[in-house]
């Protein structure tokens, strides 16, 4: 995202195309060039909302120690060079609100190129004050997993959790609906089969992996943000 004194940015630079291989995620990626700053950047809820979802699935606590956190996917660097860190040590640990309060500087200081998936949002610096209060933890409870809710639930509403589509899918960057599964590692932009496996140190490498999720993964090369996937029996 920002840009420091030897130029470094908040995320990985944007691609015009994404070739997928083996065991990759698939996406449409659009390119979106480095704007210059003004004083008035500024975006809507909506539309940080909707390039989190491209980014991280829309999880603002992420935290898979790909070296990128919270919704937004902040690298540690930016988070404190935009004064992220009066809030939380690092962003999957503030609120959304901060999250989006420190993205708005990020916005300000190097434009939309920072996130490459700003096209998916719209970003722009359109000068909308999203009005967030930095000050409520009420939608850091919305980020974070709710846990606490789904066992607070009777136990015979079980039918009426499982007709819930938007918790047992995952919506594609063309608008297909794909299981979701519920795994323990939540695919993230960027990741695939590979490279899940090598992280995670998964026996077998990604093909015990695919053979793992075969019930929502139907090809090795073809993950989606937002899949659960198992990384053992």
């Amino acid at each position: 995202m920002l840009l420091n004194s030897k130029g470094n940015k908040h995320r990985r630079p944007s691609k015009a195309v994404r070739i997928a291989t083996l065991a990759g995620v698939t996406g449409a990626a659009i390119a979106v060039p480095l704007m210059g700053a003004t004083g008035a950047s500024a975006a809507s809820v909506s539309t940080w909302d909707a390039v989190a979802q491209c980014e991280s699935g829309g999880n603002w606590s992420i935290n898979t120690g790909n070296g990128y956190y919270g919704g937004l996917q902040f690298s540690q660097s930016s988070w404190a060079a935009a004064g992220g860190t009066q809030y939380a040590a690092r962003a999957d640990l503030a609120s959304k609100s901060q999250q989006i309060a420190v993205a708005e500087k990020l916005l300000d200081m190097q434009g939309p190129g920072a996130w490459s998936c700003a096209g998916a949002g719209n970003l722009s610096n359109d000068g909308v004050d999203p009005g967030v209060d930095t000050g409520s933890s009420a939608d850091k409870a919305e980020a974070a997993p709710k846990k606490a809710e789904r066992t607070e639930a009777p136990a015979t509403n079980r039918s009426e959790r499982s007709v819930a589509p938007s918790k047992k899918t995952v919506t594609t960057p063309t608008g297909e609906k794909v299981k979701k599964g519920d795994g323990e590692y939540k695919v993230v932009t960027g990741d695939s089969l590979s490279k899940i496996a090598a992280d995670h140190k998964v026996k077998g490498g990604w093909k015990h992996l695919f053979e793992l999720n075969k019930d929502i993964v139907k090809h090795a090369d073809v993950i989606f943000p937002g899949q659960q996937l198992h990384l053992v029996k």
